[in-house]
């Protein structure tokens, strides 16, 4: 398995999933100090070496490296390509550049297949800073990555390790002071009470049973979110357990989001049923049931000193909550029950930031829709939330058109608050599984640790790359919710199953995946 970024240690290792970097010649001695031709339009159509750039191919394979036509911004574009193996770097070397950070940014598209294919920063005096491309063979997506130079120069390397047939094309590339970066590398981790109290069991990838908590720290993790429901039937992911966890989640250091659903069950865009306790409660009445259920929760997380750093009013709330006294057709009430978990979850803690949360991150119509009309009612918020499933919600480059779309449109951070991808197909209770046939994949993505892991950092990836420095980062959900007898999906129904273990970041031997890598994304 290749990772996403590798330090300069890292080239220590064995290269089967990159190339011979140490092996290049010389850079050049007329290196400039900012990037030449970066949209490959100076050479025209089958050039092997770009102006400005280099090729390099340690088996003497540089005519996989090409320029052709049917470019992202102009009317070419820099191709890999080949019609046997081969490894090829096409690079651009540096100097002269003042100290500081930069950032590359460039447009992508990859047929997938390969053993690698990424862009790298490297010689710039820091450790080599890497992006793989996404997998994506119809639309152009926009990847950026970031390093630090300490001696003036840097090189700027497009590579590809690939097996016959396999392509990439880069775009309209730029290298400009500048930082990029996500500060949540989170996962969902609600169903792990339960799932322990049930005798369910996490293990260290080696197989050592330990805490689950201690190993998604271990292995990344920095935020984890817990949803909260009112009274439901089986007792769990109530007030209680979120203590209890949060407890758990700031002694390993990890940062906390509380996702209130309102509701006894799963809420979501199919289904946002009132609590039975507020069931005949008239609309002034809920709006102070959200008021008061959501202080109740976070005051009391704030008085065990575990405060919630964010919390979600709703759970993918696209057509609103609490129906039908909250439904979307009539934005106005919802906009008062809204407003009535941000001003409960200010007055705890003002520092607390407050998300509002939809489903499918592919429909930007829609996302533009409910917060135009969340504008215009006046609903108060912090950051925008989506979840976002890729057999479900679209391309990568649509999700990505509506987390910049949305960052830009109402000037907040966005994140992913959900995402996930199967590890196998198969299921390990009597449960069919939400996503259990290779139709149900995405195209390029294999129900494998290697593509779960992959998925993983390409939605990260479209996050980070968010303009103005908006994306804040993801959540994996959910990372703990193995097969447990007892802990399926309906709290009323204890002989319910799991149709989502094969999603977790543990597998069905408990061991944590090498998946867990991803909460390395820079």
């Amino acid at each position: 398995m290749f990772h996403p970024r590798r330090t300069l240690r890292a080239l220590l290792l064995p290269l089967a999933a990159g190339l011979t970097l140490l092996a290049l010649p010389a850079p050049p001695a007329d290196a400039a100090s900012t990037l030449t031709n970066g949209g490959f339009e100076a050479d025209g159509t089958g050039t092997a070496t770009p102006a400005g750039w280099s090729s390099y191919s340690a088996s003497g394979q540089t005519s996989a490296s090409f320029t052709e036509s049917g470019g992202h911004g102009g009317s070419h574009r820099l191709t890999h390509w080949a019609s046997t193996a081969y490894k090829v770097e096409t690079y651009q070397y540096l100097s002269g550049l003042t100290n500081g950070t930069y950032t590359l940014t460039a447009w992508v598209r990859s047929g997938g297949g390969q053993n690698a294919a990424y862009l790298a920063l490297r010689n710039c005096g820091s450790a080599e800073q890497r992006t793989d491309l996404p997998i994506s063979s119809s639309d152009w997506i926009r990847v950026v990555t970031s390093v630090k130079v300490t001696s003036g120069q840097c090189t700027i390397s497009v590579n590809s390790d690939a097996n016959a047939g396999n392509w990439i094309n880069v775009d309209d590339l730029t290298f400009a002071p500048g930082s990029t970066g996500t500060s949540v590398h989170g996962a969902d981790i609600s169903s792990l009470a339960k799932s322990e109290a049930k005798g369910g069991v996490y293990r260290t990838a080696s197989g050592t049973a330990d805490d689950a908590v201690t190993i998604l720290r271990d292995a990344g993790m920095n935020y984890a979110r817990l949803k909260v429901w009112v009274d439901p039937a089986d007792g769990y992911n109530t007030r209680t357990q979120v203590l209890a966890l949060a407890k758990r989640i700031k002694a390993a250091g990890m940062k906390l989001l509380v996702d209130f659903h309102y509701s006894d069950t799963w809420a979501d865009p199919g289904k946002q049923t009132k609590p039975a306790a507020w069931a005949n409660h008239s609309y002034s009445r809920l709006k102070t049931d959200v008021y008061s259920h959501t202080y109740d929760v976070l005051n009391a997380l704030k008085a065990q000193g575990t405060t919630a750093d964010m919390v979600q009013v709703g759970n993918e709330i696209n057509g609103g909550m609490l129906w039908s006294e909250g439904s979307t057709s009539n934005f106005s009430q919802l906009a008062g029950l809204l407003n009535s978990g941000y001003d409960a979850a200010k007055a705890v803690s003002s520092a607390t930031r407050v998300a509002l949360h939809l489903a499918d991150a592919g429909d930007d119509g829609t996302v533009r829709w409910w917060f135009d009309n969340a504008t215009t009612y006046g609903v108060k918020y912090d950051v925008i939330g989506l979840s976002y499933y890729g057999y479900w919600h679209g391309s990568l480059a649509a999700a990505q058109a509506t987390l910049d779309d949305t960052a830009s449109r109402y000037g907040k951070p966005v994140f992913v608050a959900e995402t996930a991808y199967p590890f196998r197909l198969d299921s390990d209770d009597a449960l069919t599984n939400q996503i259990d046939t290779t139709g149900e994949l995405v195209a390029g993505y294999p129900a494998t640790v290697t593509g779960q892991t992959r998925w993983m950092n390409d939605v990260a990836s479209i996050v980070e790359a968010v303009p103005g420095g908006r994306g804040l980062g993801v959540f994996s959900w959910e990372a703990t919710w193995t097969a447990v007898t007892g802990n399926g999906w309906d709290p009323a129904d204890a002989t319910s199953g799991n149709g989502w273990e094969n999603q977790a970041l543990f597998g069905y031997d408990d061991r944590a995946l090498a998946s867990m890598a991803w909460f390395r994304h820079r």
